[in-house]
C-alpha cells in the first residue's frame, strides 16, 4: 500500500468510528440531555485530535519544504 492509500484508509476508519459512536449514543437508553452532553464531549475530543493531527501534518510539510529548499540551495 502506498502512503495515499494508508491515509485514505485511516480517514475512513476514523469516520466509521465516529459515525458508529454517534449512532450508539443516540440509541443508548438515557435522557436527551445526557445524550447531547455526551455528543458534545465526544465532538470536542475529536476536534482536539483533528487539530493535533493537522498540526503534525503542517509541521511535517514545513520540514520537508525546508529540506527541499536547502537541497536546492546546495
Amino acid at each position: 500500500m502506498n502512503k495515499d492509500q494508508v491515509v485514505s484508509f485511516g480517514i475512513g476508519l476514523l469516520a466509521g468510528a465516529v459515525i458508529g459512536g454517534v449512532i450508539a449514543l443516540l440509541y443508548a437508553p438515557q435522557s436527551g440531555k445526557e445524550t447531547r452532553q455526551q455528543i458534545k464531549e465526544k465532538a470536542t475530543e475529536i476536534a482536539g485530535a483533528v487539530k493535533e493531527k493537522a498540526s503534525e501534518v503542517v509541521d511535517a510539510v514545513k520540514e520537508k519544504a525546508s529540506g527541499a529548499v536547502n537541497a536546492l540551495k546546495s
